[in-house]
């Protein structure tokens, strides 16, 4: 635990310092996050007997983030969602005997999930969406800037209340086959605490509370399913952590599992929304 706690200070500091910064910083973190976890999880799925392709794939997740630096384009991330399904499925033509329809279909799945999460991950960042720079007591903020400290300490809120109330009210087990650690106490605490913790993010940045608050909620909800999709690809391989990359969190893929999920949310969510 007192590993973990040092590291996810660290972690802290050093996200505040790329997410303020933006940019080129911001997206060059991004890319490498996402080529981490995607060797992760062809590790992950290597050990069970398949073969993804680490190198083609990482290829496209790689356009992926890269496209979406100076915003996304729907059109370009059909277009590269389009290839990568193609070109692998091609290989098990071009390398048959050695790469099999079924490595094909878990190398898609994985450039699909991470590729394009990541890719939203880096384009939020840089979204506007015609909103105006947010005046908070610590400074004027860019709206990409709001945008991902909203999704990002949504979600780690709700891991860490999830996490507290679990550990001290959990009693019921909310999918004891998949990840036997989470409760139906932890859940709800994660729910509360999440919910509040975006709201109180509303008031800071100045925006709607209710929506801020039902935002909140939604990004717990999505968060847990994100962190049990996760689990159950680790119980099907067979692993504990995805890696060993992050003191006292495991791998790159283990601490962003829910992010995956609750970025891409919140950035459809604002352009539905108003959040003022």
């Amino acid at each position: 635990m007192l590993v973990r706690i040092i590291t996810g200070i660290a972690g802290i500091g050093l996200a505040a310092f790329v997410i303020q910064t933006g940019g080129t910083l911001f997206a060059v973190c991004g890319l490498l996050l996402a080529l981490g976890a995607w060797f992760e999880y062809c590790n992950a799925f290597d050990k069970k007997g398949y073969r993804p392709a680490l190198l083609v794939g990482g290829i496209f997740v790689a356009a992926m983030c890269y496209g979406a630096y100076g915003g996304l384009d729907a059109g370009l991330l059909v277009m590269l969602s389009m290839g990568a399904a193609l070109a692998l499925f091609l290989m098990t033509v071009l390398l048959h005997g050695s790469f099999s329809v079924p490595s094909a279909a878990v190398s898609i799945a994985g450039v699909l999930y991470l590729g394009l999460s990541f890719a939203h991950l880096i384009g939020l960042r840089v979204m506007a969406h015609g909103m105006e720079p947010v005046a908070t007591s610590l400074g004027v903020l860019e709206p990409g800037c709001v945008l991902i400290w909203t999704a990002l300490i949504g979600t780690w809120a709700s891991d860490t209340f999830a996490y507290f109330a679990g550990s001290f009210l959990g009693r019921h087990k909310l999918c004891p086959s998949i990840s036997p650690g989470k409760t139906v106490e932890g859940f709800i605490g994660g729910l509360i605490g999440t919910t509040a913790s975006v709201a109180g993010l509303g008031v800071f940045f100045g925006f709607d509370v209710r929506t801020m608050a039902v935002l909140g909620l939604c990004i717990c909800i999505i968060a847990t399913l994100g962190d049990l999709v996760e689990s159950v690809m680790k119980r099907y391989t067979g692993i504990k952590d995805s890696g060993h990359v992050i003191p006292g969190h495991g791998g790159i893929w283990d601490r962003f599992d829910s992010v995956i999920y609750t970025v891409p949310f919140v950035y459809y969510f604002v352009q539905f929304v108003a959040l003022r």
